[in-house]
């Protein structure tokens, strides 16, 4: 179920890499180099599957971009900020 801007900006407050806007919750991790950055997206991958949800992501070197909605909620769920916490905790083990 799509969660209204209030809620969103309320979850955020426990999310402070996150920001909210184009209708998705967007972070960006810096990371040493190109391999950690890469091995942190490898790990996230498996998050992603076994949670079947799925960022639209960039990497350019050793900075990751992050977008999370669900797109047939057209908007941000709960899944979003599931996976969002599973993210934070394997970014913080990278760091």
């Amino acid at each position: 179920m799509k969660l209204d801007d209030e809620t969103i900006e309320k979850k955020l407050l426990h999310f402070p890499d996150w920001d909210y806007f184009e209708n998705a919750i967007h972070a960006e991790f810096e990371f040493d180099n190109f391999k950690d950055c890469f091995s942190a997206m490898s790990r996230i991958a498996f998050e992603c599957e076994a949670q079947n949800h799925h960022p639209n992501w960039s990497n350019t070197y050793n900075v990751l971009k992050i977008s999370l909605s669900t797109h047939d909620a057209d908007g941000v769920t709960d899944k979003d900020f599931k996976l969002a916490e599973a993210i934070e905790a394997i970014v913080e083990v990278e760091e």
